[in-house]
């Protein structure tokens, strides 16, 4: 004895009433990443196109010389192209970019051994710039001054760390994972480095009082 299966009829339905989603959505970093790494090197285009601001301000930071920065952008785009077989499906994109970057400043520094460049530490004491007296504006001028020659004082990677935390605002996350340690360990190095840039300042406040 065998059982019938009643039979459903199947509607489809008008195309009036399928709901209408875009024809092509925007691709994630990771994606246009596994796209570059099978071969489809155009991708890369739209990865510069979303990267070449936030590296170059990466490297400005770090160097304090516009012109070297655009070139050392140029050299991790050309990493990505050379190195593409080495991206992973796990983790974030940003964070292997700057790990890239990383490793190009690290590059650059040792192969111009000598005291590294001043970097611009505005962004880590916002000074609003409306309503100030020009007496004021020159006290502030005078305090960022005195804070870059501070921050051109300290160890380069004193600096990457404020730099990629207070100024890239890289998430400590992920700047635990580009520096192989965790987040604690960044909490402690960010509060370390920005006590020693607090303490080279005012040394250099008193030495120039003097």
């Amino acid at each position: 004895m065998s059982l019938a299966l009643p039979t459903a009829e199947i509607r489809v339905p008008s195309p009036a009433r399928i709901a209408n989603f875009p024809s092509t959505l925007e691709a994630t970093d990771h994606e246009l990443m596994i796209a570059v790494r099978a071969g489809e090197v155009a991708k890369l285009g739209e990865i510069f196109e979303r990267y070449q601001q936030r590296l170059y301000a990466f490297f400005v930071r770090m160097t304090n010389q516009p012109a070297l920065s655009e070139d050392l952008v140029q050299v991790v785009f050309y990493r990505i192209l050379k190195y593409r077989h080495t991206y992973r499906d796990e983790g974030k994109f940003s964070a292997w970019i700057y790990h890239l970057a990383r490793k190009v400043a690290a590059d650059h520094f040792r192969k111009n051994a000598k005291a590294a460049a001043p970097t611009d530490p505005s962004d880590l004491h916002h000074h609003p710039d409306s309503g100030l007296s020009p007496d004021h504006k020159a006290v502030v001028a005078d305090d960022l001054n005195l804070l870059r020659i501070a921050l051109a004082r300290m160890p380069v990677e004193h600096r990457e760390v404020l730099v990629l935390s207070r100024l890239q605002n890289v998430e400590q996350k992920e700047i635990a994972r580009l520096m192989d340690t965790t987040v604690g360990a960044v909490k402690v190095r960010v509060h370390r480095a920005l006590k020693e840039l607090r303490d080279v300042y005012f040394k250099i406040r008193r030495e120039q009082a003097v």
